[in-house]
């Protein structure tokens, strides 16, 4: 018997769906949208599951692509990151009070400017460092200036003159580390109590974690900087995959109407522990500023070489059902459960050797409510 269930929906959907759901008046027209798919053309399509896409979205389906692997090309999900190199924390080297922020998010920053101003105790010690090193040593020079005239004239023994240079010496090496100290804590801050806190490079202010008057422990994250003019995208490969790319090799990043051209700077010659794949790190040319990081794109590279194409879905699509594995593939008007035959697994996916043809959308997370509703259909119409 060729059935659509749509009339009852078993307890786990229902209650999600219904959760979304306010009034009789609501109720109503949903049971009127049921009575009206029933009677609809393709009502008689089995395995078939009417679903909204509010109710879709209610129920807490995720959808997914087939993914392509093999053949000469390889096509799978990717999400934009920020490129390591161009992305650094900075933080407060010594504890304190911000008196001043410079920057907020999304501003630019140049290197070397002061992005925050810290007052302490800390920066006041550091600071009076310096200006004792420099009054030290301008007291050393006039000695050794001294020396240096009465050795000539033959008054001071030259004993007199070497231990004059030997403490100008250690002065300026004393300056020097205060300075050090100094610039490693970030930079002067104008008053004897204070110390700046500068950009390590030119970018953007992607992220800011402290406020004006707040305390700060020294090591605290203050802001991150990144220089977006780069971004990267990461991805996992078979070993068998990952052996037929190679540093330089282009990949085609596209979300949307939008394309971009990536080229791999890395693949990993050790496969991870837990999924036993190999990733692989890819740079884009962002100075158009297109891409955002956290984006999720469709990465499309081309294999050296040809082979038989596989094709493999995440297992979280895979339900069993009559001892079948079954995935439910999207349709216009909900989902229809189609039986698949399974190859081996690889990390979070599985091979898919015969059901499905490549370019289906799939339900992944939360499928099982689909395989409840399919149970319950079935059970109310005899099967």
């Amino acid at each position: 018997m060729k059935t659509r269930y749509m009339a009852a929906l078993p307890l786990t959907l229902a209650a999600l769906l219904m959760a979304g759901c306010s009034g009789g008046e609501q109720a109503a027209d949903n049971a009127q949208n049921a009575a009206t798919a029933e009677k609809g053309g393709h009502a008689e399509e089995e395995g078939g599951i009417d679903l909204s896409p509010d109710q879709i979205r209610k129920a807490g389906i995720e959808l997914v692509r087939v993914i392509q692997s093999g053949g000469g090309a390889l096509t799978l999900p990717a999400t934009i990151e920020g490129d390591p190199q161009g992305m650094q924390v900075v933080s407060a080297a010594i504890g304190g009070r911000v008196v001043s922020l410079t920057r907020n998010l999304g501003q630019s920053v140049g290197r070397g400017q002061t992005l925050a101003i810290i007052e302490s105790r800390e920066a006041a010690s550091l600071n009076a460092e310096i200006e004792a090193a420099r009054a030290r040593l301008a007291l050393a020079e006039t000695n050794l200036r001294r020396e240096q005239r009465l050795f000539n004239e033959r008054v001071s023994p030259e004993q007199d003159l070497i231990a004059a240079r030997t403490t100008a010496t250690e002065a300026r090496i004393a300056l020097r580390l205060a300075q050090q100290q100094v610039s490693a804590g970030g930079g002067s801050g104008g008053a004897l109590n204070r110390i700046a806190i500068s950009a390590p490079l030119s970018g953007q202010v992607v992220a800011r974690s402290v406020t004006l008057g707040q305390t700060v422990a020294a090591d605290a994250e203050l802001f991150r900087v990144a220089n977006l003019g780069r971004v990267a995208v990461t991805f996992a490969l078979s070993p068998a995959d990952a052996g037929k790319v190679r540093p330089g090799s282009q990949i085609e990043i596209v979300s949307g109407d939008r394309r971009s051209v990536a080229r791999v700077d890395f693949v990993s010659p050790i496969l991870d522990e837990t999924t036993r794949l190999a990733s692989v790190i890819a740079v884009i040319d962002n100075r158009s500023g297109q891409w955002r990081v956290g984006e999720p794109v469709t990465a499309s590279i081309q294999l050296a070489g040809g082979g038989q194409a596989s094709l493999l879905v995440p297992q979280s699509a895979v339900q069993t059902i009559e001892g079948r594995s079954t995935v439910f593939v999207r349709t216009d008007h909900g989902f229809k459960a189609t039986p698949v035959t399974l190859g081996s697994p690889s990390g979070d996916n599985v091979v898919v050797t015969s059901g499905l043809k490549g370019d289906e959308q799939l339900a992944g997370p939360n499928s099982f409510t689909l395989k409840a509703e399919l149970g319950k259909g079935e059970a109310e119409h005899g099967h």
